[in-house]
């Protein structure tokens, strides 16, 4: 045992080197701005997404009111979108929580 022992610490561990400088590895100023410039129009085509698609469904549930209403269901309907969610297995319709 004393031997592997004599073995490994007569051995030297390589130091680290670099050939490289870290100014040519690094992508400074330009790649900060570029991964900035990234993030801010991927935060706003989200933002955008989100208003486009809540429009649309309360579009969707406006229209289904008043086709409800137009066929003489006299308020009965109100309660259609939540309970075609419910058998569907949605919980999104009629929650009130995001509107505003």
């Amino acid at each position: 045992m004393s031997t592997i022992t004599a073995v490994l610490a007569a051995t030297p561990s390589p130091s680290p080197t670099s050939t490289v400088p870290d100014v040519d590895v690094t992508p400074g100023v330009a790649g900060f701005i570029a991964i900035a410039l990234v993030a801010v129009v991927t935060i706003l085509l989200v933002i955008d997404m989100t208003r486009r698609i809540r429009r649309t469904r309360y579009r969707s549930e406006i229209r289904e009111r008043l086709e409800a209403e137009a066929g003489g269901d006299d308020g009965v309907a109100t309660d259609e979108p939540e309970r075609r969610a419910a058998e569907e297995g949605r919980a999104d319709v009629g929650d009130d929580t995001e509107r505003g």
